[in-house]
């Protein structure tokens, strides 16, 4: 297992370094979100998932997207409400509000939708939204009320027979998204596959998503722009090609920058993921994967949560 075994001093602060990758003295800044989980079912794991991967599409940042989602899980039938294979599915918005828009949108349009689907709450919140009950009306009045174990459910006949939905699910405003890993490297193949082998442990932690493609960004950005109306533009300080013209954050060495982002249903949940995370890409090693490993912030002025690196050494 590899160990904190050098330390260097740079303008940058103390860095760790851990089997010959170093890791930054810096934090990953992250923000309070509302978020909800849910149980996807279905006749088979396939159609569970295809339920479950259409309704997190377009989910990766809450800036254009309305909201971020992805999937936490495959659910075994020992693990779903009513016995069938499963999904679980989280969503995060910057409200309830905002939340619930998005997930009954989604709800109707591609979990309704799917063959043999039926959807559930999976998480007790401190509040509520609405699930089956914000698209029962598609039911055209043929909609039946259910409650059972003290639980409340709509049925609503579609074609291929019908539809079972829990009325509404738990939302927690405790929810996190914005932990972050900047995963640099010599090549792009090398930043590749440290980032891959970061989101297949990362993959273990539950409660957390990775929600952009693969759990992967190529795209960094930063607050703001030089145009008018950009909410966010290129991360130029991590571009390779800019080190040239801009105040590079990389050194000579550096050829390629992947990051990853990290929401979830508590701080703990994202500080556990981002710790396999850093002990994923340092047992790589950087000859076959990272060099450096850094996470994104704004200084710590704009969000509470901040995910020091030095606390999540392996």
């Amino acid at each position: 297992m590899p160990g904190v075994n050098e330390t260097l001093v740079g303008e940058g602060g103390v860095a760790s370094v851990v089997n010959g990758v170093r890791i930054d003295d810096g934090f990953a800044e992250a923000f309070p979100m509302a978020g909800t989980a849910l149980q996807i079912t279905a006749v088979n794991e396939k159609w569970a998932l295809e339920a479950a991967r259409s309704m997190t599409g377009f989910a990766t940042s809450v800036i254009a997207c309305g909201c971020e989602g992805g999937i936490d899980r495959v659910l075994s039938p020992e693990e779903t409400r009513d016995g069938r294979p499963g999904v679980r599915v989280l969503f995060f918005s910057f409200d309830a509000g905002g939340l619930e828009k998005q997930v009954t949108t989604r709800l109707g349009q591609c979990v309704l939708t799917s063959p043999s689907s039926a959807c559930y709450a999976d998480l007790e919140g401190e509040a509520e939204i609405d699930l089956g009950s914000g698209i029962r009306y598609f039911a055209d009045g043929w909609q039946i009320s259910k409650k059972f174990e003290g639980r409340h459910f709509w049925r609503m006949p579609v074609m291929e027979g019908e539809f079972l939905c829990e009325a509404r699910t738990g939302v927690t405003t405790n929810g996190v998204g914005g932990g972050n890993l900047l995963i640099m490297a010599a090549t792009s193949a090398q930043a590749l596959a440290a980032s891959e082998a970061a989101i297949a442990a990362m993959r273990k932690v539950p409660d957390v998503i990775m929600p952009f493609p693969g759990g992967i960004v190529r795209s960094g950005s930063k607050v703001g722009g030089k145009y008018e109306g950009m909410m966010a533009s290129t991360n130029d300080a991590y571009c390779p090609t800019l080190k040239g013209v801009t105040k590079s954050e990389l050194g000579p060495e550096i050829g390629s920058v992947l990051e990853i982002v990290i929401d979830g249903l508590t701080a703990g949940a994202v500080s556990d993921a981002m710790r396999v995370g850093i002990k994923a890409i340092t047992e790589l090693g950087p000859q076959d994967g990272a060099l450096r490993i850094g996470a994104g912030n704004y200084g710590g002025n704009l969000g509470p949560h901040h995910f020091h690196l030095k606390d999540l050494l392996p």
